[in-house]
């Protein structure tokens, strides 16, 4: 029978044991999930002790108006500390919106193919194809390179001939989460405005925002949990929209307003400012791509040193964040998924259109994590040989 007394002294129990498990010990896995992912250990540790009460104010950023002076600070701060990371030109907006990244396969054409109704795009992964196959509801889109026909096992080359002169715009997704490939260049469009999904490599290494006409990201890979997403638009851009585009989707609108046309999401904004003061701590994008680059090679190495597993992205291609590989067996790919999970490395499955294994190794991602996924690799080798 519930008893007010007995649930509260069970809360003051769960909460004893909750943050380090019965044995003491914290209880952190090595999540190499493709997203939601890894956040830095130390960015959670300070959501925690602002969790309750944030500097004071007496409420959690999970409770607080977004007009509050707390929040307009925690707000400025976030797009204070992205500028600074990635080095953003002041002639760039920086929003944070809702909906996620497959929002903006939608929000790109309302506020950017208004002029010849043409765009072009580089269809290299799922993602650019769902991208591409949402604008096409909107005016005329092509497809102007696409491997498709290689199963997306490599980014497509282009030259400035590859797009339509009059293009409003031209779309990539610079990084594949699904097949772990990566452009290994900046396509170089002229004077058409380059739109880039940036979700799963944004904040990674630095990149030349003036490229870029647009980058768009959602939060949940590098940057904050699942419910923000960043973009980041060239002002002349903006106030360009096509007539019947939903309020929600206009950036013209959104940059007016701050992002806060409507309620934001405050908490992730919240967490994203943590995650961007932590890399500026850490020495920016400079030292993150040094770091990013030493985890990528201790696994490639690896994998390009023996014959068990096999990657199959060429190499030219290979993303520093999404590691894809497979043993050959379906069988022992999900034995491997599942006895890595057991070792505290958890969501190795590849995804379900592709099978195999699937290593999403983000910026919180510690060097350890990979160096353990490794040996468990050699061990798994050892202990299961494939079939004759």
């Amino acid at each position: 029978m519930y008893n007010e007394g007995n649930y509260f002294s069970a809360l003051a129990l769960w909460e004893r044991i909750r943050p380090h498990g019965r044995d003491g010990n914290m209880k952190r896995v090595y999540n190499f999930s493709a997203g939601p992912s890894m956040l830095p250990l130390e960015v959670l540790e300070e959501a925690q002790k602002d969790l309750l009460d944030y500097k004071g104010c007496g409420m959690s950023v999970m409770e607080m108006s977004h007009r509050t002076p707390e929040f307009e600070e925690i707000i400025a701060g976030a797009e204070s500390s992205l500028r600074r990371v990635m080095n953003v030109p002041d002639n760039y907006k920086v929003l944070f919106l809702q909906g996620g990244a497959s929002t903006q396969f939608a929000s790109v054409p309302f506020n950017l193919l208004t002029g010849s109704g043409k765009a072009d795009y580089i269809v290299s992964g799922q993602f650019s194809k769902k991208a591409y196959q949402e604008a096409k509801k909107y005016g005329d889109i092509a497809v102007a390179a696409s491997s498709a026909g290689d199963n997306f096992t490599h980014v497509p080359a282009t030259t400035r001939e590859s797009f339509r002169p009059d293009a409003d715009y031209v779309h990539i997704c610079f990084n594949n989460t699904i097949y772990g490939t990566k452009f290994p260049y900046i396509p170089d469009t002229g004077d058409i405005p380059l739109v880039a999904d940036m979700s799963s490599c944004i904040c990674s290494e630095p990149v030349d925002v003036s490229k870029f006409g647009l980058i768009y990201a959602g939060a949940q890979k590098n940057i904050a949990p699942a419910g923000v997403t960043i973009v980041i638009v060239r002002e002349d851009l903006l106030g360009h929209a096509r007539p019947d585009t939903p309020a929600m989707f206009d950036y013209n609108l959104m940059a007016e307003n701050g992002s806060m046309y409507n309620t934001p999401p405050c908490w992730c904004i919240y967490m994203a400012r943590l995650v961007f003061d932590w890399i500026l701590s850490i020495g920016g994008l400079d030292a993150m791509k040094e770091r990013n680059q030493k985890k990528a090679a201790i696994l490639y190495d690896y994998l390009d040193s023996q014959d068990y597993y096999f990657a199959p992205v060429e190499r030219e291609s290979r993303s520093m964040m999404n590691v894809t590989f497979v043993t050959g067996d379906p069988d022992l790919d999900k034995k491997f998924a599942s006895e890595a999970a057991k070792q505290g490395l958890k969501n190795l499955k590849g995804h379900r259109s592709v099978g195999g294994m699937r290593a999403s190794i983000y910026n919180a991602m510690p060097i350890e994590g990979v160096e353990k996924l490794v040996s468990f690799m050699k061990v798994f080798a050892k202990e299961n040989p494939k079939k004759d």
